[in-house]
């Protein structure tokens, strides 16, 4: 009986090139300060005056405590502030300083992105992105 090796497997290779392309990227953000789970948590907000952490839990597919925990981080860096909407609740929302970063990690992610996948059409890109949530979504930050 033949068995076949792991590199004959294609989710070998994906797993392979999502840590590659991870990695990377981590390495690119961290000379920002801030951890990949920071970014997503940043660029979730960006869009946004003011967002309930309910609510961010809920886009970024994570729990209110992993979201309290990464506020707490991002509050102690400036990047983020907490608001009290007048009894509704507590929102979070971006400091100066952290809308101004977005943009800058939004190029890093732009360029690690075209690193990795720049030789993919875009049909084929989009394929990717619609298989993986069409099978449950993508796995979530750290």
């Amino acid at each position: 009986m033949s068995i076949s090796n792991l590199t004959d497997h294609t989710g070998y290779w994906l797993r392979m090139v999502s840590n590659a392309v991870s990695q990377d990227f981590a390495r690119k953000v961290a000379v920002e300060g801030v951890t990949v789970a920071e970014w997503v948590f940043l660029r979730a907000l960006f869009d946004d005056d003011a967002t309930a952490p309910v609510l961010l839990a809920s886009r970024m597919g994570m729990t209110r405590g992993a979201i309290t925990k990464l506020a707490d981080r991002l509050i102690a860096k400036g990047l983020v502030t907490r608001l009290d909407k007048e009894g509704r609740g507590q929102k979070l929302a971006l400091t100066a300083e952290g809308r101004s970063k977005v943009p800058k990690l939004a190029g890093l992610a732009d360029r690690n992105d075209a690193e990795y996948f720049g030789t993919l059409s875009e049909g084929d890109r989009a394929a990717l992105g619609q298989h993986a949530l069409g099978r449950g979504g993508l796995a979530g930050v750290d």
